[in-house]
């Protein structure tokens, strides 16, 4: 047998690690799990994990019982799958669907290593929206859960493209072996286009400004880095707010750091519309909420948790419809939000909301 040839760790200078991949305790958290507790305690999520979010408002909301079958449309690293089965205790089914190939795998390894066979719980590789499909191969569900945020392990993976904050490749793909990248979509776009995109998808109020300066580039973005840079140069020649002008005076320190935070808030929305686009996901999202009656069981609950107001108004509009049709018997007249605790604890639940269902 050959020797497994052994690989030295990336060494890193200062005293913590900066980059994804020389986080290598946080992306090992069972080997190190005192140190990726402490990580979390100090309200920060670990590289490579995701914190599941509102888990003991979804139970409420889903009131699992025993011996019943559900659907979690989105599995992710898998926290609110573990949650669900734990209340199945043993008895029904769940089953997970996921098109992320890559973060599927190793979350189905974490499940199927705490002892859950295929009797109790199944990973589908498939879009949510597909639950009809499912639905009529199993015999419907009596509890639906989907998650519509993009998973910490996605955005932190700078090998992903999902955020500025760590230079990439430009992808945004939730499944990366299908579909264009958004390097590939910027580089076949109008003004225009670019211009409705940013505002339909993120509500972007410099939306033509940055369109302006992205379609005139005379080279193809192709990093995370390069976007950013894009977005900075068009945030530059724009007039700052008058409530923000009133606040740092005349300070040009101030107006400086204004201008720096005002262009963070417009890059994570512009990453926001890119990523919606091509993953298609008000497509997905209004298939999914046309087909959820179809799938879910008399009595069954649904429970789904959106992340920006562009989500939030199609699954509002919908449950209200079917509710107004008696297709549902009750629904959330009001939004759920996450406690200040769980704020405080993780920072990417600040703009949760969640909504439930009731099947008549």
């Amino acid at each position: 047998m050959e020797e497994k040839q052994h690989k030295r760790r990336i060494h890193y200078s200062g005293k913590y690690p900066r980059h994804f991949a020389e986080k290598y305790k946080e992306l090992n958290p069972e080997k190190y799990g005192e140190e990726v507790a402490h990580v979390i305690a100090k309200g920060n999520t670990p590289a490579g994990m995701h914190i599941p979010i509102m888990v003991e408002e979804i139970l409420d909301v889903l009131a699992i019982q025993p011996g019943e079958q559900g659907f979690d449309g989105t599995l992710g690293y898998g926290g609110h799958t573990m949650a669900m089965l734990a209340k199945l205790e043993g008895r029904g089914r769940l089953y997970s669907g996921d098109i992320d190939p890559i973060e599927s795998k190793k979350t189905e390894a974490r499940i199927r290593e705490k002892g859950f066979g295929e009797e109790i719980w199944q990973l589908r590789n498939m879009n949510f929206c597909e639950i009809d499909k499912l639905a009529a191969e199993v015999g419907g569900f009596d509890f639906v859960l989907a998650d519509l945020g993009v998973s910490s392990m996605q955005i932190d993976n700078p090998e992903r493209g999902f955020t500025f904050k760590s230079d990439g490749p430009l992808d945004l793909r939730l499944n990366p072996e299908a579909g264009i990248t958004a390097a590939e979509r910027l580089a076949d776009i109008s003004k225009e286009e670019l211009t409705g995109m940013l505002r339909e998808n993120a509500d972007e109020p410099y939306a033509a400004e940055i369109a302006r300066q992205i379609t005139r580039r005379r080279w193809p973005i192709k990093t995370t880095k390069e976007l950013y840079e894009e977005v900075a140069k068009a945030m530059a020649k724009v007039e700052l707010p008058p409530e923000v002008k009133e606040k740092v005076g005349y300070s040009t320190k101030k107006q400086a750091l204004a201008r720096e935070e005002l262009t963070k808030k417009s890059s994570a929305r512009v990453f926001q519309a890119l990523r919606i686009d091509i993953n298609h996901e008000y497509e997905v999202l209004y298939e999914f909420m046309e087909k959820l009656p179809e799938a879910l069981r008399s009595g069954g609950r649904a429970a789904i948790l959106t992340f920006h107001s562009g989500e939030d108004r199609i699954v509002k509009k919908a449950f209200k419809a079917f509710h107004q049709q008696g297709v549902y018997q009750d629904i959330a007249q009001e939004v759920i939000r996450p406690t200040k605790e769980e704020c405080y604890r993780n920072s990417r639940a600040h703009s949760t909301k969640l909504r439930w269902a009731i099947k008549a």
